[in-house]
């Protein structure tokens, strides 16, 4: 970088690929404690020890033979029969992040130096990947709903100044996800009669509500006409966005005085088309990371209602 670039750092940070799920404000915390420490050499990420390595042993060459303790421990004859709890506590270093000062690499020619600091992680955030049964392992806690660095980060945009039209998928969000279906293949949704109350002030300063479904059915219709709005159905489990883009341009409403809110992954196409994208409190993590805004209700559970409250509160 100095050769190149002219660009001499204070700080080296370094992310390893092995520990990919890490905590949003990881790298600020390691990079102040190592500026706040004028002795550190580098600041290295560790979690509580799964395995406490007082209670592990060595085994002889050939494995034949006496085995003896790997770490003794002052005042304690037997640590390998204490309890736990008595036991000093250890800590395993992971992959999630080291942060070493230039003088360190430059001068002492190592990636951590003699006096290294630790950041304490929080062990949900223990991930090491190593083999594919790993990455599959830990690809579930990314879909989990902890709160991470995630590539997909988007800056959040703030409710548009001016709403003109407010966008509501159907299952999930008007509804509550659920169906019941009859021996006849009639279905039932649950909604929150509360969610309706305040279409018609929307309505009143100029915010029209309409419905985006993907199938053709019934029940979508007759809620939507019991809340006296529109629906437009049959879209395909993929076509949500284009069939946006050509309401908008039909209706001659400028997109960045849309909000839509949905809980779905086939959501998300529209999320990048409006002013504002909304996710139900019970939406689904990749959803709710991408939405500018997560409600505090469930889909059919008063989520709408919600939301009517904010975009009145704020217009």
């Amino acid at each position: 970088m100095e050769e190149v670039e002219a660009y001499k750092p204070e700080v080296v940070v370094q992310l390893r690929p092995t520990s990919p799920i890490r905590p949003r404000a990881m790298v600020d915390e390691a990079v102040g404690i190592l500026l706040a420490h004028e002795d550190a050499d580098s600041v290295r990420g560790v979690v509580p020890a799964g395995q406490n390595p007082y209670k592990m042993w060595r085994l002889p060459e050939g494995e034949n033979g006496p085995m003896k303790n790997l770490i003794d421990v002052e005042g304690l004859a037997e640590p390998y029969n204490a309890p736990r709890q008595i036991l000093p506590p250890a800590y395993w270093q992971t992959g999630h992040i080291d942060a070493i000062r230039l003088s360190t690499i430059a001068g002492k020619k190592s990636l951590t130096g003699d006096v290294v600091y630790p950041l304490l992680i929080d062990p949900r955030y223990t991930v090491d990947i190593d083999t594919l049964a790993d990455w599959a392992k830990y690809e579930a806690l990314v879909s989990s709903g902890l709160e991470m660095v995630y590539p997909g980060d988007v800056l959040k945009r703030p409710l548009p100044e001016t709403v003109k039209l407010l966008v509501l998928d159907f299952d999930g969000v008007v509804s509550n996800n659920l169906v019941w279906t009859d021996q006849d293949g009639r279905e039932m949704v649950a909604a929150s009669r509360s969610d309706s109350l305040f279409i018609e002030p929307l309505r009143e300063v100029g915010v029209e509500t309409v419905i985006l479904s993907s199938e053709i059915n019934p029940v979508v219709a007759a809620r939507a006409k019991k809340m006296g709005i529109d629906a437009v159905q049959g879209l395909g489990l993929h076509a949500k966005g284009p069939a946006l883009k050509r309401l908008l341009e039909e209706k001659k409403i400028d997109p960045a005085q849309v909000v839509y809110v949905g809980n779905d992954v086939n959501d998300l196409p529209c999320f990048a088309l409006v002013g504002w994208s909304v996710a139900v409190a019970d939406a689904y993590p990749e959803v709710k990371r991408a939405a500018d805004f997560v409600l505090s209700k469930p889909g059919g559970g008063g989520a709408l209602r919600e939301l009517c409250e904010i975009i009145l509160k704020n217009l």
